[in-house]
């Protein structure tokens, strides 16, 4: 058998158990865009999501094999990376394309072509950027678009989930039409990437905020594949809206420079390009739609509190995967384009939010009651009464419904703001925490010196830790009373301004009351745990001095048990009370140990001596 003859076998067979396993999903309305002349059936670098007639995608090996093909067939413009390893020490490559050959990031940050970075395989089931790039690589270096280096250099993730990409199978995506066999979501330690860009519990992650901060990128691009309802659209993307977004001008850079260009050349190719919506009830699709605003745990929330310009994009799960990837190649050769065309308008808008320094931040969000309304193509359904579930289910009907008028319904409530800071003092114990910050490309100093400006601290007054684990942590949720802390010894201690390119950012991951939070995730766990408690042959002898000494204190706990009864009868209530008022009770315990101050200009001599 001849290698051509083999190709046509295997996709054969690879085709056939693509359709075997896509029977239960609802039907396709036919496709055929022009996108598919970007195809090649046979020559150099011919990738193998190619070969296979466009169901299938190549495995880690075969993928690391296929990126060392492109470099050595032009090495003058790619070169590969190993920006990282996973915890099962697979390599996370990056490959980096550019006219020049400005590989390394002090030379591309002298480049006068903008920068973009394109990252695939964060949910390793959803490759199709992997394979979407490769062929757009692949052009690139046998000549046929020789016309995208002039525009940009271009760093590319082709997996950035690489221990989830090896647990393949055809069953990790019930509701995705291919590739015939997918990665799995989390990674070997069952984390889900696209929830740890505050808290950093992954090498992936902390990879490639490391890339972010070496090169410096004027796009981030984050290809998904989506859940949920069916519809017309294909190829779905968004960023944080305008009203929502902490850095709008961005957004709306974006919104004005970027989306006219992309949904453009997505549509002259023959796709169909859709907001990043989901639905607010999955039985019933006319209830309406959700406008999701991304938090800082997502890539694209936390790009848009970074400043960094960030795209995600989630195809549409229920397309064929040749469709899917075809209308990756296309967006990214659209956002290519507009970067280019409109790099000076997106930086004037980075540079405005970056010296943007707010007073409040609005750390949560709520669903508005009343809706915005916008035209939708939907695919018409109808209701069965299922005799498992014992209830009416959708059945999609492969037939176009186009909605004038369905609602929407954004998140424009808001529910939670904080005062922002002018600085976090965080004592030097937290080393991990500085390294975080570090990695967040958040600027922290070192002090030395006394402290000369007063200090508020957050103290607990209630807390709930959730009843089930959450990407590996207990989250905790708390209300706090800001007190004064006195006679703190800053020397040694790190500070951290939020009047600095990422004090948004900052806030958002030292403030308690963020829900993204160090705190929220967990980092501070300690401080709700006592470890010395009293005796009561010790305590009464000492608490009767205590009270003798200090006729205010003695006051307040008789007020206490004449007008709480409860507390009156609770001898062990009576003798905790008396304890915390002692100097024997614990002073760190339920104290937030990062202190803050709402100085406007900060003064202590000599303390800002080094940049960590």
């Amino acid at each position: 058998m001849g290698l051509l003859e083999k190709y046509m076998f295997i996709s054969l067979l690879v085709l056939s158990a693509s359709m075997a396993n896509s029977n239960h999903l609802p039907p396709l309305l036919a496709w055929e865009g022009s996108s598919t002349s970007l195809l090649q059936q046979q020559g150099p670098l011919t990738t193998d999501f190619e070969i296979s007639a466009g169901v299938s995608s190549p495995n880690y090996a075969n993928t690391m094999a296929f990126v060392d093909r492109l470099v050595a067939a032009n090495p003058t413009q790619f070169k590969s990376k190993t920006i990282g390893y996973s915890n099962s020490k697979r390599a996370i490559k990056m490959l980096i394309a550019s006219e020049q050959g400005f590989f390394n990031a002090g030379q591309m940050a002298n480049s006068t072509k903008p920068t973009v970075l394109i990252q695939a395989g964060i949910h390793a089931g959803e490759i199709d950027g992997k394979d979407a790039m490769f062929m757009l690589l692949r052009d690139i270096a046998t000549g046929k678009r020789r016309d995208i280096l002039k525009k940009v250099n271009i760093l590319f993730i082709p997996i950035l989930n690489v221990d989830g990409h090896e647990r393949s199978s055809a069953f990790n995506r019930i509701n995705q039409r291919g590739p015939v066999k997918m990665g799995f979501r989390t990674n070997a330690n069952n984390l889900n990437l696209n929830r740890d860009y505050t808290k950093l519990d992954t090498p992936e992650v902390k990879s490639v905020l490391q890339v972010i901060n070496d090169y410096n990128p004027n796009l981030y691009i984050d290809v998904h594949v989506t859940d949920g309802a069916d519809y017309q659209y294909d190829v779905t993307y968004g960023y944080n809206p305008v009203f929502a977004s902490e850095s709008p001008a961005i957004s709306d850079a974006l919104n004005r420079y970027f989306k006219p260009m992309i949904d453009q050349t997505l549509t002259e190719q023959g796709h169909t390009p859709g907001p990043l919506v989901f639905v607010m009830d999955k039985q019933e699709f006319k209830s309406g739609l959700a406008g999701w605003v991304a938090t800082p745990r997502f890539s694209n929330g936390w790009g848009d509190l970074k400043s960094l310009p960030t795209i995600l994009v989630e195809n549409h799960s229920l397309k064929p995967y040749k469709q899917r990837v075809l209308g990756t190649y296309v967006f990214i050769d659209g956002a290519i384009e507009a970067l280019s065309a409109h790099k000076d308008k997106l930086a004037n808008a980075v540079k405005k939010e970056q010296e943007f320094v707010p007073k409040q931040l609005i750390v949560k969000r709520g669903y508005s009651e009343q809706p915005d309304h916008i035209a939708f193509k939907g695919i018409a359904y109808s209701k069965i009464l299922s005799p498992l579930s014992n209830q009416q289910e959708v059945s999609y009907l492969g037939k176009k419904q186009d909605y004038d008028k369905l609602p929407i319904f954004w998140q424009k409530e808001v529910q939670h703001t904080v005062e922002v800071p002018k600085s976090f003092f965080i004592p030097p114990v937290y080393t991990d925490i500085i390294e975080k910050l570090a990695l967040h490309g958040v600027s922290v100093n070192k002090l030395s010196g006394a402290n000369t400006q007063p200090l508020k601290m957050a103290k607990v007054a209630q807390y709930s830790f959730d009843k089930a684990p959450f990407e590996g942590r207990f989250r905790v949720s708390a209300s706090f009373d800001y007190v004064p802390a006195t006679n703190v010894d800053l020397d040694g201690w790190f500070e951290v301004s939020t009047q600095q390119k990422a004090g948004e950012l900052a806030v958002h991951l030292l403030h308690p009351e963020a829900p993204d939070s160090f705190f929220a995730w967990g980092e501070f766990n300690t401080i709700f745990q006592r470890t010395e408690y009293m005796e009561n042959y010790a305590l009464i002898p000492f608490a009767e001095k205590m009270l003798a000494d200090d006729p205010k204190l003695a006051q307040e706990f008789d007020k206490k048990v004449n007008q709480d009864k409860d507390f009156a009868k609770n001898a062990e209530a009576r003798l905790n009370w008396l304890y915390e008022h002692s100097p024997f009770y614990d002073q760190a315990y339920l104290k937030y140990p990062v202190l803050m101050s709402y100085q406007e200009n900060i003064v202590i001599p000599a303390q800002k001596d080094k940049e960590i």
